[in-house]
């Protein structure tokens, strides 16, 4: 019979048996179906700078890219990396050997985690995480372990800079001999926590006792509010030789869908992310490395209009959910807000989102799904607020139905 098979064996691997498909596809379809307003997957609903995308023109019209480009990218983006490196943060990277571009940052912890781990390897990420993580470190054989940012409790007006916090005790107990990387994400994807200098310094001091290594995701690194302050890893002492930090030009410039990533660290770790990169995609968005080199050397005021900017769509949509009754996480950073849904008398996150578009044409995203242990992100629901003003009105009127 053509189309069977007599193997009892699954199809998929079963390193893999746990992910099906993705939640921002179900619910982007839900979205879809429903005619919702999606503020469930995060990308932003326009373009970013023209200038930037008309970078992207010239470079196709000037056949800049339109031929694989060079392994490691182009030099002229591996350049305007370091440059970047520097000028925010001081920090000093060899463009020619210290800059990987990849694919997107999904592609950067893929290549990452499969290139730096063992089976059997554990790798400590802090839950909830996006994700990939969790996907890519099963297919490097690796064993995810959890330490849980657990949320700030009591009254909640939207506007107090209550949090998700990092319990360092917790971090430092489970680093076990087993134990090769930690998986650090800050600003903090989905619960919009900014890791302090005080906190990262500690997590920098166990790496350096325990000797291990760090993968950093730092793509939300232009977009933190009020008194937070962003802080690399690698610019920590005794971290720049075992950190891989992550960048991408997709949340900083809203053009997610031209997948350029980064990696900057040491030439021996990116030799290694390197060897593992060059089996995924090889090579990817020539033309689109171009028009990044372009957007990394925009002046110093683009950043801050861009912050400001998502800074009022953040307040916008805390006041909106805060009135429709939600307890509501204030983000110190990202494009979300994490929200506790027990005011509204509800405690599954999968039943509220999924019954969501129905009740109010909106669309968010469960927690859970970023959490091995599911009951601890069981009432927490995530909204993305990079959408423009218009859209989030809309939405916010939508979720009052939900108060009354």
């Amino acid at each position: 019979m053509t189309g069977m098979t007599s193997s009892a064996r699954p199809f998929l691997n079963r390193r893999l048996a746990e992910f099906g498909t993705t939640i921002f596809a179900e619910m982007s379809a839900l979205a879809m179906s429903t005619g919702s307003i999606n503020l469930g997957q995060g990308f932003p609903d326009t373009d970013g700078p023209e200038e930037i995308r008309e970078a992207a023109v010239r470079a196709l019209r000037d056949g800049r890219g339109n031929q694989y480009p060079p392994g490691p990218g182009v030099p002229e983006l591996r350049t305007a990396i370091a440059a970047h490196q520097k000028r925010h943060y001081g920090l000093s990277y060899d463009p020619d050997t210290e800059v990987l571009v990849t694919a997107g940052a999904t592609e950067a912890i893929a290549a990452a985690l499969l290139a730096l781990l063992e089976p059997g390897d554990e790798v400590i990420a802090l839950e909830p995480y996006y994700d990939s993580y969790a996907a890519s470190i099963a297919m490097a054989g690796g064993t995810r372990v959890p330490v849980t940012l657990r949320p700030d409790e009591g009254t909640h007006d939207g506007l107090s800079p209550q949090r998700f916090r990092l319990d360092l005790d917790e971090l430092r107990d489970a680093v076990t001999g087993r134990t090769r990387l930690l998986l650090i994400n800050t600003p903090h994807n989905p619960t919009g926590t900014v890791l302090t200098r005080a906190e990262l310094t500690e997590i920098a001091r166990i790496a350096v006792e325990r000797d291990l290594l760090v993968v950093t995701d730092e793509v939300y690194e232009h977009l933190v509010f009020d008194d937070a302050e962003h802080v690399p890893l690698a610019g920590l002492p005794g971290m720049r030789e075992r950190t891989v930090t992550i960048g991408s030009a997709g949340k900083t410039f809203s053009f997610t869908g031209w997948k350029v990533g980064w990696v900057t660290a040491p030439p021996a770790l990116v030799s290694a992310v390197r060897s593992a990169k060059q089996f995924l995609t090889y090579v990817a968005s020539g033309p689109f490395q171009y028009a990044v080199a372009e957007a990394l050397a925009l002046p110093d005021a683009y950043f801050e209009t861009f912050r400001a900017d998502m800074l009022r769509k953040r307040d916008l949509l805390a006041a909106g959910l805060t009135e429709a009754g939600f307890k509501v996480f204030r983000p110190a950073g990202t494009y979300f807000i994490t929200t506790d849904i027990r005011p509204l008398g509800e405690t599954d996150g999968f039943a509220f989102c999924r019954a969501l578009p129905e009740r109010a044409g909106v669309v968010a995203i469960p927690n859970a799904v970023f959490y091995d242990h599911r009951e601890q992100g069981a009432p927490f629901v995530r909204f993305a607020f990079c959408k423009t003003t218009d859209v989030l009105h809309e939405a916010t009127g939508r979720l009052r139905r939900l108060a009354s």
